[in-house]
């Protein structure tokens, strides 16, 4: 897969004008619509075999996530363990995609996930508000890349997009993806401050042109985040930019994910909406804390025809 999408469009940044006209160009959101067939493909069922897979296939996307001002050293550890190992009392459960901190926690985790193949991924560019210079969010991102991060998870400024201020928004996310390196850049629009529909389709591909690896909804923290339909927005807007320029990009549904039943909703939107190719974890992630609990329970039902006791899984 090509790496630079901005090549892809060069004629759609070359000045605010033409980013603004193409993105306002784009195709109208039915909001009835979009909402209606995410609730309709949240119905489907799936057979035990299916669930099964469909289990370790969301553990397997997972960003295992601390994000609190109380982290400490201690927890991280406990979590990286829990990332490589989710049931320690069966060896067949898959360790999970990432294990997603601050940038002052990387080293730690880092230290923690050494050899287990699971990445580290950080937040940064002032997380979660991005209100700060681009100096400052230029710095975090470098910092937390220098102390093993393999992935950002930037915001987007949020104020500069509601403003109509595309180009400032797209410059940004350049100088972000450039300061990450070689790390992959998972791009954050916090969706439930955008208002609209039509604003979450213009940000994905505002996102996309500008170099995202990944198109994030949410960083946990506002009342609104990860919804099936703003999600099945984002898996329309990824398999169109595919379509026009031949580069796959990753979706991170965010916060409010809590469940096995909510899991599977959201790989059915994957498997429908963008198709197989994203059913992997290096194109779709779920950035959660509480999910892989209620995961490990749901297998062991699966496999043993019983729940176990509270004590089974660990409290994050």
């Amino acid at each position: 897969m090509p790496i630079a999408p901005a090549s892809a469009l060069p004629e759609v940044t070359a000045s605010d004008q033409a980013l603004r006209r193409y993105l306002h160009g784009l195709p109208g959101v039915d909001p009835v619509g979009l909402e209606a067939r995410a609730a309709s493909l949240g119905t489907r069922s799936i057979k035990t075999t299916a669930k099964a897979y469909a289990i370790d296939l969301a553990i397997s996307m997972i960003d295992l996530t601390t994000l609190e001002g109380a982290d400490t050293p201690g927890k991280v550890r406990s979590l990286a363990a829990k990332a490589v190992r989710p049931d320690p009392t069966d060896r067949t459960t898959p360790a999970t995609a990432a294990v997603c901190v601050y940038p002052d926690m990387v080293a730690t985790a880092k230290a923690g996930l050494q050899g287990s193949g699971v990445k580290v991924a950080s937040v940064a560019t002032a997380f979660p508000a991005g209100r700060a210079a681009l100096g400052v969010k230029l710095a975090d991102t470098r910092d937390a890349v220098a102390a093993g991060a393999d992935e950002i998870d930037m915001v987007i400024d949020r104020g500069a997009f509601l403003a109509g201020g595309y180009l400032k928004v797209y410059e940004e996310i350049r100088a972000v993806k450039e300061a990450a390196g070689s790390a992959r850049l998972k791009v954050i629009f916090e969706t439930g401050e955008l208002s609209t529909y039509d604003n979450i389709r213009r940000a994905s591909w505002l996102g996309m042109l500008a170099g995202a690896d990944f198109i994030k909804t949410s960083t946990g923290k506002v009342a609104v985040n990860a919804t099936p339909a703003n999600t099945l927005l984002m898996l329309e807007a990824v398999r169109d930019f595919r379509r026009q320029t031949g580069v796959q990009v990753g979706v991170k549904p965010a916060g409010g994910i809590r469940t096995t039943k909510d899991a599977i909703k959201f790989l059915v939107l994957v498997n429908e909406t963008a198709g197989p190719d994203w059913l992997d974890p290096h194109w779709f992630r779920f950035g959660a804390s509480s999910l892989l609990n209620d995961l490990l329970m749901q297998r062991q039902k699966l496999a043993t025809g019983r729940y176990s006791g509270p004590d089974y899984v660990t409290v994050d």
